[in-house]
């Protein structure tokens, strides 16, 4: 059996232990969540907010909400946490699935659940992250995944309905200042070895899935300004996104840095 198949394999029984097991952490616990726009720091300040909170003597621990962070292999590509990031914060469901597996909000969320469950019961502080609106609210609620009607004015995807006690920040800023971080963010990831690593996936063989992860073509192709130009793209939805979830907390954090604005996030848990 290849590596390949064996890593398949350990995630689809991984998926399949989780199913219809249950923690029983705390009911007051507070679930925190960090949400917002590619490029406007999200891990970042999830890192500088573990700082503070373990200086009030918390354990928090970061679990992530993007659909192609959990591919392995694209770390480069999707914008993992750095060795150095991770060192300073524990993160979850990233970097966990081969990039010939197809992997689903359906196959996240008993995962996510599991996650956030065994930290409360841990006595551990969740900070779910990450910038898929869908893996966002599969890892807060129950979702049953079944389209809503068009005409219907419901709309479980937003629902305020959460499993345990949670409070959602959504980041933004000015558009031109967040342009620029996307432009350089890519920059960045093109010079850190995105081509080398879909490179390798190809040679894998990437499921439908891992090839919708952002800037995979792009990459091949060594078209920096189109992987730019989608990137931006993405933002403007994942802002349209943003603008459903009930009781968000914005957080304007144009010219502010990481610290400043996890000390804001922080007073909310005061």
């Amino acid at each position: 059996m290849s590596r390949g198949q064996s890593s398949a394999k350990s995630v689809d029984e991984k998926v399949q232990a989780v199913r219809g097991s249950a923690a029983t952490p705390p009911d007051d616990a507070t679930v925190l969540a960090i949400f917002g726009p590619t490029g406007v720091g999200k891990t970042g300040v999830a890192v500088a907010l573990a700082e503070v909170l373990r200086e009030r003597g918390e354990d928090p621990v970061a679990i992530s909400c993007d659909a192609l962070q959990v591919y392995e292999g694209l770390s480069v590509l999707t914008g993992v946490a750095s060795e150095d990031e991770q060192a300073k914060l524990e993160h979850k469901l990233a970097g966990f699935v081969p990039v010939s597996r197809a992997f689903s909000v359906g196959d996240y969320m008993p995962l996510a659940h599991a996650e956030i469950d065994a930290a409360l019961e841990a006595e551990r502080r969740p900070i779910v992250v990450g910038g898929t609106g869908l893996y966002l609210r599969a890892a807060l609620a129950e979702l049953s995944l079944v389209k809503a009607e068009p005409e219907s004015e419901d709309s479980e995807l937003w629902s305020p309905e959460t499993r345990h006690p949670s409070i959602v920040f959504g980041l933004d800023m000015d558009r031109a200042q967040l342009y620029e971080r996307i432009d350089a963010r890519t920059e960045a990831i093109v010079t850190g070895g995105a081509k080398a690593e879909v490179l390798r996936a190809e040679e894998l063989g990437p499921s439908r899935t891992a090839r919708k992860a952002l800037g995979f073509d792009e990459a091949l192709a060594g078209d920096v300004e189109l992987m730019q130009k989608r990137s931006r793209n993405y933002a403007r939805r994942q802002l349209t996104w943003m603008r459903k979830i009930p009781n968000l907390r914005w957080i304007d954090r144009t010219s502010r840095g990481d610290a400043e604005v996890a000390a804001e996030i922080a007073t909310v848990l005061e």
